[in-house]
């Protein structure tokens, strides 16, 4: 009587445990997904600032320092010569990307002479 106790005491605990092993889950992973668009909002606006030293197109240039799946995520945005990044990343959770969106800035320098 005692064993069939103990593994219904079981059940009912998996049962508590598994929406916050879930949750748990979904929090590392929506945290990670943060830090990658940090990672690819950084690179595509130093991406810009070369492109901006070269005499090139700083738009253009930091869309392809990217993937192409993270791209309907971002907005560049070109002042003088400051590259200004913003990045939502993917969220399981609606409105969580946008509370979670990263912006980063690169500056190609002063403007030679």
């Amino acid at each position: 009587m005692r064993r069939r106790r103990e593994e219904g005491q079981a059940a009912v605990e998996l049962v508590v445990l598994a929406p916050l092993l879930v949750a748990v889950v979904l929090a590392a992973a929506q945290l990670l997904a943060a830090g990658a668009a940090a990672e690819l909002a950084d690179h595509a606006a130093e991406a810009g600032a070369v492109a901006l030293l070269q005499g090139e197109n700083a738009k253009q240039a930091a869309r392809d320092a990217v993937p192409r799946w993270s791209r309907k995520r971002m907005v560049v945005r070109v002042q003088g010569r400051r590259v200004r990044v913003r990045m939502r990343p993917r969220s399981a959770i609606p409105g969580l990307g946008d509370l979670l969106e990263v912006t980063r800035r690169a500056d190609a320098g002063p403007k030679p002479q």
